[in-house]
């Protein structure tokens, strides 16, 4: 008699915010060519969400696009729950979105600040919260640990933080609250959920420097290089996928973090 071979393990599941366009999008598809079935966030690009969910599909077989508004916490709080309602269950979050407008020491107000805040740092957290409930009560049930090595949050921050200059003031203390976050999850979510940052340097153009101005600005580093997404979305999945690391955060910016800058990249 042939002996029974056993099912295929299901593939895991990765919520990535911001996943539409730029960044986010880069690490969606790194992700499902590497095997994760991919919820796709998005607040208001619908149109190219539904891009990133075809080319994720092409890749893992399965993608699906998410709305919702993050800086709106009831949207936050049911955002997981709808990727499990799809799903049936999901391993990992990867913080990819982010708020990013310009103020100073100067401008700097509390409608900023908030701003910045509840998209950027307490979107995260929440998210965290939510996955980890999820993770605990599939254990509590019995489900078969599956995958539990890859049950994690990745947040995504910025070299800045380890090289300040007082641009964008309110988006750089959204970082640093969402960096020291990551450190409280990690030993709060513990042995549940893994948490860990990445932190890349200057990655992609902006309408506020010309390409010429990029690639000069790319390549000021120890390595003459900063991060391209490729470098970024690689890092996350290492990130996703190594059980051993938590409460860190992977600096991938080409050393740039080694370097002085008295402005941000935008603003030299």
């Amino acid at each position: 008699m042939k002996p029974s071979s056993s099912p295929a393990l299901a593939p895991p599941v990765v919520l990535v915010t911001g996943a539409a366009k730029r960044l986010g999008r880069e690490i969606a598809l790194a992700l499902a060519a590497g095997g994760w079935q991919v919820a796709v966030h998005y607040r208001s690009s619908a149109k190219e969400a539904l891009k990133t969910v075809a080319d994720c599909a092409r890749l893992a077989g399965s993608a699906a696009a998410f709305g919702a508004d993050l800086a709106d916490e009831a949207a936050v709080r049911g955002l997981v729950a709808r990727v499990v309602a799809h799903f049936g269950r999901v391993h990992a979050v990867v913080n990819s979105a982010s708020t990013f407008e310009h103020d100073s020491a100067a401008s700097f107000g509390f409608a900023s600040l908030d701003k910045h805040l509840h998209s950027n740092t307490g979107a995260a957290i929440l998210l965290a919260q939510a996955l980890h409930a999820h993770v605990a009560s599939r254990q509590a049930a019995g489900a078969a640990p599956a995958h539990a090595g890859r049950c994690a949050v990745v947040n995504l921050l910025d070299q800045k933080l380890w090289n300040q200059n007082p641009d964008f003031f309110s988006y750089t203390l959204s970082k640093a609250a969402l960096e020291a976050a990551g450190t409280m999850l990690a030993m709060a979510l513990a042995p549940q959920v893994r948490v860990v940052g990445v932190a890349p340097g200057l990655t992609l153009t902006s309408h506020l420097l010309t390409n010429e101005q990029f690639e000069a600005r790319h390549k000021l580093s120890p390595l003459g290089r900063s991060s391209t997404p490729a470098d970024v979305a690689a890092t996350v999945k290492f990130a996703l996928e190594n059980a051993s690391i938590t409460g860190t955060t992977l600096l991938v910016d080409g050393g740039q973090h080694l370097m002085k800058f008295e402005r941000d990249f935008s603003l030299m």
